[in-house]
């Protein structure tokens, strides 16, 4: 599987949010956040400066999700992308 030109797979993570007090926010205040974690499954044949495996923070509205081999997988671009870490 191979993404193409500036298309990138990933696979989102699911981190539990707290508040500096270490409060848990609700699945309904987490989604209200603008950026979304994941892993870089596979980059596309044009991006150059995003790695397999790197990081993420994505925009929350950006991409589609679909099911490869029975994996769940989001598709962005690399201009969704925000932040590598």
């Amino acid at each position: 599987m191979k993404p193409i030109g500036k298309y990138i797979l990933i696979k989102q993570v699911k981190e539990e949010v707290k508040t500096d007090s270490g409060l848990l926010l609700s699945a309904k205040d987490v989604q209200d956040i603008r950026y979304k974690k994941g892993v870089v499954a596979k980059p596309g044949t044009d991006v150059k400066k995003i790695m397999q495996d790197d990081t993420i923070y994505y925009d929350s509205r950006a991409g589609y999700t679909m099911v490869i081999k029975g994996q769940h997988y989001t598709v962005i671009t690399e201009n969704d992308v925000v932040v590598v870490e």
